[in-house]
């Protein structure tokens, strides 16, 4: 038998597959793909969704350690006497505050830390208990201290100062002491002069000047000169009489010191009063002679 030919063994193509069974199978893979991108969209979503909600907790958990003011306190407290919470509770406030307009407080103001003023402090009355350091201290009104007041440092008076009561001072260093009545319990010691001022007092001349003469007197309740000039024919009598500006409580002593030669050889005495004194001489002084009785007044 004649062999058979290449054709004859090769099998026959298979026939074409329709175009519309191609579709079917694209889609069917496309909607798998698509289906699995929307599950892993919607996964992230959620996850996403999740990770916020629990900071969202985890804030608020940590907002309320430290409770707010709600809106109905805060409408309590913009007015004048409303009163917000009780005795009991407590009102913290954790950051800085900062009032633009006055603050009241009715009741005890407790200050666990340092007060520091910007501007002016203005008390009516300023009470201190145990102790209390002040740096510097301005007082414009009336400062009064109800108890014993020590002071380390040296007090320093600008203007007057008046002393109602008693004063007592271990050392008392003034350039000038003005006072209407003083006291010493102990020695008075001065090291420098004692000057006396005041208002010069009245005087009139006595009969014992003779014709022409004269008579002045320079001085105050406390010290002065009487100056004496006599003139024809003078007689025993009183020189000049001396009136004290202010009465003494009592007849104060009179202490009479002459000055100069004539004076010396004047037979002379004094008359006192608390109002005044007078000067005058027993026997005739010598006529046509100037000399002098200086004098010093005390209680």
């Amino acid at each position: 038998p004649a062999p058979e030919s290449p054709q004859a063994s090769t099998p026959a193509p298979p026939p074409d597959e329709p175009s519309s069974g191609r579709n079917d199978r694209l889609k069917s893979a496309f909607n798998i793909y698509f289906f699995v991108f929307i599950g892993i969209v919607v996964m992230a979503i959620g996850i996403i969704f999740f990770a916020v909600s629990a900071s969202k907790k985890q804030q608020t958990t940590k907002t309320q350690k430290v409770p707010s003011l709600t809106s109905q306190q805060i409408s309590a407290l913009k007015g004048n006497t409303t009163l917000v919470g009780d005795a009991k509770e407590t009102l913290d406030v954790q950051s800085n505050s900062v009032f633009e307009g006055q603050v009241l407080v009715r009741s005890d103001l407790s200050v666990a830390g340092t007060i520091k003023m910007g501007g002016a402090l203005s008390l009516p009355t300023l009470k201190v208990g145990n102790s209390a350091s002040l740096g510097a201290t301005q007082v414009n009104g009336t400062l009064g201290a109800t108890g014993d007041t020590t002071l380390q440092g040296n007090l320093s008076v600008q203007k007057n100062i008046t002393v109602a009561g008693s004063a007592s001072f271990g050392s008392l260093a003034v350039s000038a002491l003005s006072v209407t009545s003083l006291q010493l319990v102990g020695d008075l010691t001065i090291t420098r002069h004692i000057v006396t001022t005041g208002t010069s007092v009245n005087y009139s001349a006595g009969t014992a000047l003779g014709g022409g003469g004269t008579v002045s007197v320079s001085g105050t309740d406390t010290a002065g000169t009487i100056t004496i000039n006599t003139g024809n024919s003078p007689s025993p009598g009183l020189f000049a009489t001396v009136n004290f500006k202010q009465n003494f409580g009592q007849v104060p002593r009179v202490i009479i010191s002459p000055v100069g030669v004539s004076a010396g050889a004047v037979t002379y005495y004094v008359n006192r009063t608390v109002s005044g004194f007078s000067v005058g001489c027993y026997s005739a002084p010598p006529a046509g002679a100037s000399f002098a009785f200086d004098y010093f007044v005390i209680q």
